[in-house]
């Protein structure tokens, strides 16, 4: 006999194993958020990667990588990137806030059969110079709640 094989020993558990919970999706990743909103719009635009890109002065190869959630992008990235697309800053985040908080509010609940996740046409209102507030306007299919600064 090997030495292997005498010190295997039958262990019976004390106690029962606890039953596995079902696991829940993971926490989606902010920089995932805001790279989903990033494309949306870009494609809700019928604007190319390379179009938004040099009118946001970010290298082509990067911008795919945040609106892929590989990169974690600069809030000064994002501001460009934003412009680029017409958007703010602020449009940007609250737009990935409120998938954020859509998504956890998915978790916590079942569903119904025939719910949708995703409503109509979004619209934002954005904000210029000294908070005054400019026209609103769809952005894209992500939901159909009206944000206000």
């Amino acid at each position: 006999m090997s030495i292997r094989v005498t010190n295997q020993a039958d262990v019976i558990p004390l106690r029962p194993l606890p039953a596995v919970a079902p696991a829940l999706p993971r926490e989606p990743l902010w920089r995932d958020l805001v790279g989903e909103v990033l494309r949306r719009e870009r494609q809700a635009q019928g604007r190319t990667l390379k179009d938004v890109a040099e009118a946001a002065r970010i290298s082509m190869p990067y911008l795919s990588e945040v609106e892929r959630g590989l990169k974690e992008a600069s809030s000064e990235v994002l501001a460009a990137a934003a412009q680029a697309l017409g958007l703010n800053l602020a449009d940007v985040l609250a737009l990935a806030g409120e998938r954020l908080v859509s998504l956890a509010a998915a978790r916590s609940r079942p569903r119904s059969p025939g719910s949708s996740a995703v409503g109509g046409h979004r619209t934002v209102r954005s904000t210029g110079p000294a908070g005054s507030v400019g026209a609103m306007r769809p952005s894209g299919p992500m939901g159909g709640v009206l944000l206000a600064a």
